[in-house]
């Protein structure tokens, strides 16, 4: 939609077409990873850990990445 100088609209507001793809697809894997840490969780000491473990595994996951390609 154009506005009265003839600007796009998305323009003028700052939206650049970046959208939130990768924010959704951190949460679904944030949920299915929770769902499997709480179900192999034998006390509520090992939920929490598996709170946090859900929390970071990504970081771990391009750590361990690097470290194989020795970057």
């Amino acid at each position: 939609m154009k506005d009265k100088t003839g600007n796009d609209d998305c323009i003028r507001k700052g939206w650049h077409g970046q959208g939130a793809g990768g924010g959704a697809v951190y949460g679904l894997d944030f949920i299915g990873a929770l769902t499997y840490y709480l179900q192999h969780a034998t006390s509520v000491g090992m939920g929490v850990l598996g709170v946090l473990k859900a929390m970071v595994w990504p970081v771990l996951l391009v750590y361990k990445a690097l470290e194989f390609l020795k970057m």
